[in-house]
Parts: C-alpha cells; structure tokens; sequence
C-alpha cells in the first residue's frame, strides 16, 4: 500500500462501514479521529510539499480532535481495518500499541504501558474490548478473544478467550 486510496481510503471505507455508513459521520465522532488518525500516517510516509503541508495540519487536528472526541489514537499506532469505537469518550491508545483488523473499543478503555518504556498491548484482528477495560504492557490478546468491561488485562490472552474482572481471569 502506498497511496491515499490504499492507505486511507479503503481502511476508512471498511471502518465507516462498520460504523454504519455514511451517517455515522453525523453521529459518530470517532470515524472523525479515525479518518485523522489514517490521514497522519499516510503523510508521516510521504515527501514533499503535501507530506509537509498534511504533518503540519496534523497534530492541531489531531489535539482538536482528542477535546472534541476524548479518542487518544496517536498516527504511531498500527491499526488494522474495521477499527469500531463505540462511545469514544476517553478512550486512551498508546502510540506504540497495535490493533487488528475489526477490532471494537468501547468507552473508557484504555490500551497503555505498566511503566515508561515496557512496552504497549497489541491486539489481534476480531478482538472486543469492553466499557473501562485496562490493557497494560506488552500484553498479546488473541484473535477473536473478548476481554469484559472493567477489566485489568496484564497478562497475555489466548486466541478465542473471555476474560474478565480486575485483574482478568479466564471465563
């Protein structure tokens, strides 16, 4: 992938998608934070006056839109296709962390380090995240696992699990 089409058209089109379609852009603020976020990585890869001009727009947008949606998702991190935040009210994503394909983030979760420099979660495709959920450190989660609302995910979960409770256990 290496244009605006392949990296910002297509995956915003499979998350708009996801969202609902076209009307989400009027009653989902996170497909905005989303479409910002796809923007900043493509211009972090390119040369030239429009790369410039984009990074430079980048990041009082970017802060726009934090206030606006309470969506922290930094252009550093690397999120699949189909990314769903249902209530973005502040939902914290870690630049370093990484999400799959169809992932679903519900509000208040929070996807960060234990300490300074431990490392960040990554996420497989099809993984939910439920209302105030804590994934710290360099926490693997399986594809398609389900982690519950409320829940401290410090540990490494498998393919196809539910955990859930603080800190997670397996259901």
């Amino acid at each position: 992938m290496n244009g605006w089409r392949d990296e910002v058209v297509i995956p915003f089109a499979v998350d708009l998608g996801r969202a609902g379609g076209r009307r989400a852009l009027a009653r989902e603020w996170s497909v905005w934070a989303l479409a910002l976020h796809r923007a900043g990585r493509w211009a972090d890869g390119r040369t030239g006056m429009a790369g410039r001009v984009a990074r430079r727009l980048y990041w009082p947008l970017h802060r726009a839109a934090v206030a606006i949606t309470g969506l922290e998702l930094p252009k550093e991190v690397v999120v699949g296709p189909g990314l769903r935040v249902h209530h973005a009210g502040t939902v914290v994503v870690h630049p370093r962390a990484r999400l799959g394909a169809r992932c679903t983030l519900r509000q208040g979760v929070t996807l960060g380090e234990r300490r300074p420099g431990a490392g960040a979660p990554t996420l497989g495709d099809d993984v939910e995240v439920g209302a105030y959920a804590q994934v710290l450190g360099p926490v693997v989660v399986g594809d398609g696992a389900r982690i519950g609302a409320l829940a401290l995910v410090i540990h490494d979960v498998p393919a196809g699990a539910v955990v859930a409770a603080a800190p997670a256990r397996l259901l």
